[in-house]
């Protein structure tokens, strides 16, 4: 619908015309399983009486229109999605009438009821344009307001919304006005949630409620405590750092079903992904994941909520300082004093990826519409942005950075800016020019490769070192970059650091006289200690230190530089991944950071099921998954994430009886307790490999029929290889639309890490068929599911598991034939790229 994509332009105009006073929203919960009724009331000015303008509404039907006391025909005032405003004055009031529909795409108000309980749960999620599907809205960032909202609900329901909880007056709930702020960071949260309440003084004297909520059948899982814990270093960490009191009255979290994304800032009413909720023993990286999402939305309130963008051209500037500054916090005030290190390995190899596909994009990137924004949400705009972030405090210098966000945050709160505003403010603090920073950094795509070359006198001291820039034909920017080089030789202590410098490197070549004379090393690393964004390359004796000793370092954070840089170099078919694959096995035994384990164990997966020839190397992945799995120490992360991995990698007859063994507990491994979920896993195991059937699944899901237990086995489902249970689960994604948003995702196969799901790599023969019927289906999907649906859906099944020019071949066929839409044209490019760069990875394998 042509009136849900709010222009740029469209935005200008009506941002310069009005200015927005109060929204009066009442929402009526109580009508029903499937529509609520919203009435809104919205006090507004105008700088040009009688100018017209629009207010943003979807809803399946609207009661009434009132405009300055007219009634206007809903039949021409409600048209595609906009309630029409003719004739403004001065000063305004909207009243809108209507019925809202609940989603169950996570959009909207979502709607859920708890398997367990029955009970049901509600949640809003409004960013980017969906507040309009609960409440007549102008949306656009610039356009604040403040909010009340009144809620009629159960009476035995919490309620939570942006102020403080009210005392309910017969199942009403009146909220105080909030502030001023956007109509996206708005939120309304109701349900029989289970609530713990604390409290944090700051330095200052003031004191902040604080409220963690889930559901009630997940209560007993969730570990409050630390999530407690975290908000409150964050607190006293961000109100330091930034010298601005936190801006709000109360802060809640709330852990919330079927999630699209892993959290929202919505003013202090907080929503998070429930899979945050643990109810199985998991690595401590999830519990590192988690601090630093709960940091990542506490930040937002200062940077996003309080000072936020004007247009969504600047989404990246507040997802990327959120992300920065919650990295920093958990680095230098919580238990996660590495953070830095998985920032490397996790999130800078993220952005690397995501930078080096034909959809990457400037991290300022041009949005026109909404659909520009929503094709955005990605690596680019949170990993790489952040990446660039900590370069340009690096640049500046840490303490310059911080008196910069300072005088922003002082100059410009409960307002809207640009970049330029928060530019001018590092400018002032630190005296540095930052317009050809910003457009080297921010303006251009593509990341830089920094490549060591330098010749050796006959008694192995440097003659001469150069370091070489490079940028990719397309986008040929040589950026400024500051670097440290470390130089490392192996001894008692593994391999350490014996020398150090640091440098500026520019344009394609840069001298480094500081290191002529030095003895050459085993290991030349370029950009150690992480300064910079850019993608670093090894002499060739440093690949052998690595390809032998990578698990020799000392230090964490080195060994994740060399782990992502060795992972690209296979990506880019500069390194075989059957060596990929020895490195990582001769070194991952000496990886003591669990978050890096995982994350290579994730590559070996890739590795084995994309960028390998040969099926030799599965049974190799297999035997030191099981041989860690029982070496570890019992019950320790490591085992668990070996026996995920072995779990993902059981193909021989061997392996799948062990898996089966352990599962049943025939098989016991010291220290693995087989819960809720590592038993879905072990399932899932065996069901892609035909092992056990509907039958199996079922009983499974008896004792685990939770809403998670119904998305595992959805999975487990779709994954048996057979040709009806796949029919069946085509069918229940693609032509029909009555799944909710997690369990269409467990069927595609991207929720979790179960392994279950359609597409699976051992049945190409089996889902051959699928790969036309795929291509068919495209046009229908995009058009008539929600956008989260859609793009999950067109993902998830995109034919990357046939590595060959016919995939390739269709994919461009489709795209010529019918010019999709840019967000359907960009997921199918970068399907395309997948199997571009798999074939080339193969042919590097081969050779």
């Amino acid at each position: 619908m042509p009136g849900l994509n709010l222009s740029r332009d469209e935005a200008g105009v009506r941002g310069d015309l009005l200015r927005v006073d109060a929204y009066d929203v009442q929402l009526d919960l109580t009508q029903g399983p499937e529509i609520f009724t919203s009435t809104t009331v919205i006090t507004f000015s105008a700088r040009e009486p009688g100018a017209s303008t629009f207010a943003d509404l979807e809803a399946p039907r609207v009661h009434e229109i009132i405009l300055n006391g007219r009634s206007l025909d809903v039949a021409t005032h409600f048209v595609d999605s906009r309630v029409l405003l003719p004739d403004l004055a001065a000063s305004n009031e909207l009243r809108v009438v209507a019925d809202c529909a609940y989603s169950n795409t996570g959009q909207g108000l979502h709607r859920t009821v708890d398997p367990v309980d029955g009970n049901a749960y509600v949640y809003t999620h409004f960013e980017v344009p969906d507040a309009r599907r609960v409440f007549t809205t102008f949306e656009q960032p610039d356009l604040k307001g403040t909010f009340t909202f009144t809620v009629t609900a159960p009476a035995d329901w919490e309620v939570f919304s942006n102020s403080p909880t009210p005392e309910p007056v017969d199942g009403v709930w009146s909220f105080a006005p909030t502030p001023r702020i956007s109509t996206y960071i708005t939120a309304v949260v109701a349900g029989k949630y289970h609530v713990v309440r604390d409290s944090h003084t700051l330095a200052s004297g003031q004191v902040v409620p604080l409220a963690v909520a889930c559901r009630a059948s997940m209560g007993q899982y969730l570990d409050a405590d630390e999530v407690i814990e975290v908000t409150k270093q964050g607190f006293d960490y961000f109100t330091r750092m930034f010298d601005q009191p936190y801006p709000f009255e109360k802060y809640d979290q709330i852990f919330v079903p079927e999630y699209n994304i892993g959290a929202m800032e919505n003013v202090g009413c907080v929503t998070l992904n429930e899979n945050y909720v643990f109810r199985s023993k998991v690595t401590d990286t999830r519990r590192q994941q988690r601090a630093e999402t709960v940091l990542h939305e506490l930040a937002h309130m200062w940077f996003g909520d309080l000072v936020t963008m004007r247009w969504w051209d600047d989404l990246w500037l507040k997802e990327s300082f959120a992300t920065y500054v919650s990295v920093r916090a958990l680095t230098e005030v919580t238990r996660w004093p590495g953070a830095w290190t998985t920032f490397a390995n996790d999130d800078k190899s993220w952005a690397l990826i995501q930078d080096q596909l034909p959809s990457t994009h400037p991290i300022v990137a041009d949005i026109r519409d909404l659909m520009d924004l929503l094709t955005n949400f990605d690596g680019i705009t949170y990993a790489k942005g952040a990446a660039v972030l900590k370069q340009l405090a690096a640049w500046v210098g840490s303490d310059q950075f911080f008196a910069g966000i300072r005088h922003y945050f002082a100059r410009h709160a409960w307002g809207n800016t640009t970049l330029t505003d928060l530019l001018e403010a590092l400018e002032k603090t630190s005296g540095r020019d930052l317009s050809t920073w910003s457009a080297e950094w921010l303006q251009t795509s593509g990341p830089n490769t920094l490549r060591p070359r330098f010749t050796v006198s006959p008694d192995g001291l440097f003659d001469t070192f150069v370091i070489e820039q490079e940028a990719a034909e397309e986008y040929p920017t040589l950026r400024s970059h500051r670097i440290a080089i470390g130089l490392y030789e192996r001894g008692p202590l593994g391999l350490s650091r014996t020398h150090r410098i640091e440098l500026d490197v520019t344009g394609p070549v840069t001298e480094v006289p500081d290191l002529v004379g030095q003895p050459q090393p085993d290991l030349v690393l370029l950009n150690d200690d992480d300064l910079t964004y850019a993608k670093i390359r090894f002499d060739e004796r440093s690949l052998d230190t690595l390809i032998t000793g990578i698990g020799e370092f000392a230090e964490s954070l080195p060994r994740a530089l060399c782990w992502t840089a060795t992972w690209d170099m296979v990506r880019s078919g500069e390194l075989a991944a059957r060596d990929y694959i020895r490195l990582v096995l001769n070194g991952i035994g000496r990886e003591t950071d669990i978050g890096v384990v995982e994350q290579l164990l994730r590559s070996l997966v890739t590795s084995l099921e994309r960028y390998v020839t040969t099926d030799a190397p599965a049974g190799i992945v297999a035997d030191a998954a099981y041989e860690h799995m029982t070496a570890a120490q019992p019950g320790s992360d490591h085992q668990l994430a070996w026996a995920r991995l072995y779990a993902r990698v059981a193909e021989r007859d061997t392996d799948l009886d062990h898996v089966a063994a352990v599962l049943d507990g025939s098989a016991v491994v010291p220290g693995l307790a087989i819960d809720t979920d590592l038993r879905w896993a072990l399932l899932s195991t065996l069901a892609r490999a035909g092992r056990v059937g509907r039958a199996e699944i079922e009983a499974e899901l008896v004792s685990d029929g939770t809403t998670a237990g119904l998305q595992y086995a959805a999975g487990a489902l779709a994954a048996l290889p057979d040709p009806e249970t796949k029919a069946e689960a085509w069918a229940s994604v693609i032509d029909r639309s009555d799944l909710p948003n997690g369990t269409q995702e467990a069927v595609v196969g991207t929720r979790g890490s179960s392994g279950g799901g359609f597409m699976q790599a051992g049945q190409r023969d089996l889902l051959s068929g699928y790969v036309d019927r795929y291509f068919e289906a495209l046009p229908a999907v995009w058009a008539d599911r929600a956008a989260e649906i859609s793009r999950t859906l067109v993902n998830g099944l995109y034919p990357r598991l046939w590595i060959e020019q016919s995939t390739i071949d269709k994919t461009d066929a489709f795209l010529t034939e019918h010019d999709p839409a840019p967000a359907l044209r960009r997921i199918l490019i970068e399907g395309r790229d997948d199997v571009v760069r798999a074939l080339r990875a193969r042919a590097r394998d081969a050779a």
